[in-house]
């Protein structure tokens, strides 16, 4: 029977990470796969849209602390804009708000750093074939901190109370009156059971609600 040359199929993989030393690892190990092929490297949030839809890669693996757009973010400009493209979130941050914030922005799997490549290439293959590929250890602490309680106006509230911005900061950034800011913040701060809106940006990124 006659042996089939044919190249090995590779899975396109797009990486947003904006530590170069780790992005430009992570693709070298990728690349020692026989079946991926990293054809997109961005450093930033703001730039993963513009790429995809250069490269048109299967699999997108994201970051989520990046300058310019969060990945979580774009996972949902992602699913909107290019939804043949599978997401897998890839951080160093477990939080269980980051998971539940991903699987609602459509991402199909969710990974911590700490892991060896091999299983992450693994994880890549999986997300491919359609399965959800969540660590094991964040999906059962995700499922006892229960739902992100803030608002999407109250996250962006607080979002918007970082680096010191006034209460008219924030209204002009929102398109709010700042008697509404005040309104957002208050209850933010109710709910993160802090005592200022400093201490609530802080408790609520230690969740990930932020």
């Amino acid at each position: 029977m006659p042996q089939d040359h044919r190249p090995l199929s590779r899975t396109r993989v797009l990486l947003a990470e904006d530590q170069g030393m780790m992005r430009g690892a992570l693709a070298l190990l990728l690349g020692m796969e026989p079946d991926i092929e990293v054809v997109a490297q961005v450093g930033r949030g703001d730039e993963i849209v513009d790429a995809a839809l250069l490269s048109r890669p299967e699999v997108a693996l994201l970051d989520i602390e990046l300058p310019g757009r969060s990945g979580l973010d774009a996972a949902g400009d992602l699913r909107d804009q290019v939804p043949d493209c599978r997401v897998l979130i890839l951080t160093t941050f477990g939080r269980p708000g980051y998971l539940r914030r991903a699987m609602e922005a459509g991402a199909a799997g969710f990974l911590v750093k700490d892991g060896p490549v091999e299983d992450l290439a693994e994880a890549i293959r999986k997300v491919l074939r359609g399965e959800t590929v969540i660590d094991p250890a964040l999906a059962a602490a995700a499922l006892s901190a229960g739902p992100n309680p803030l608002t999407a106006r109250e996250r962006d509230a607080l979002g918007a109370s970082v680096d010191g911005a006034t209460i008219s900061d924030i209204a002009e950034a929102l398109h709010l009156s700042e008697s509404t800011v005040r309104n957002y913040l208050s209850s933010a701060i109710g709910k993160t059971g802090t005592r200022n809106r400093m201490e609530a940006v802080r408790a609520a990124r230690q969740q990930g609600w932020l």
